[in-house]
């Protein structure tokens, strides 16, 4: 592999990449067409005080944490989900039955091409970072062109 653009945190140690800034992408919220926040123009995280949040039990902490937005700044955690499902879609159809609520990065679209689902942008909450991972040591014209072209396109 000589280079990965992923959204941040990564799944995997980094203290040995560089990992240079691409974009970054507001959170939203995923919630049903139902749910008591869908049609808000935004929503804080004291907002969703009552709503439970999935937590995956083999999820790296960083991902989980980012996730569910913990710490929180009260530090209470977030109520959990059930912890039922086995993949993404499993996680879609919980937020259908309003068994639960989601926090994707915007530019995550997924959750749009599913009826009876809606996201509602999220306020006071640090942005998902989409970086560049490659290796530090190791020069590559292939990067280098890459990264030329996205800072003129910039």
């Amino acid at each position: 592999m000589d280079a990965l653009v992923a959204r941040a945190p990564l799944p995997f140690p980094t203290d040995r990449l560089r990992l240079i800034d691409l974009w970054t992408e507001p959170r939203v919220l995923v919630v049903s067409t139902d749910h008591r926040l869908a049609g808000k123009e935004s929503v804080t995280v004291d907002d969703l005080s009552e709503d439970a949040l999935p937590q995956c039990p083999s999820a790296i902490p960083q991902w989980s944490d980012f996730a569910r937005l913990e710490p929180r700044p009260d530090g209470v955690p977030a109520p959990s989900a059930p912890i039922d499902y086995e993949s993404f879609e499993d996680k879609l159809d919980l937020v259908a039955e309003e068994r639960t609520v989601l926090i994707l990065a915007a530019g995550d679209r997924r959750p749009q091409l599913r009826p009876g689902l809606t996201t509602v942008p999220i306020e006071g909450i640090d942005p998902v970072r989409v970086v560049l991972a490659t290796r530090p040591a190791e020069a590559s014209p292939l990067i280098d062109d890459f990264l030329s072209a996205w800072s003129s396109d910039g």
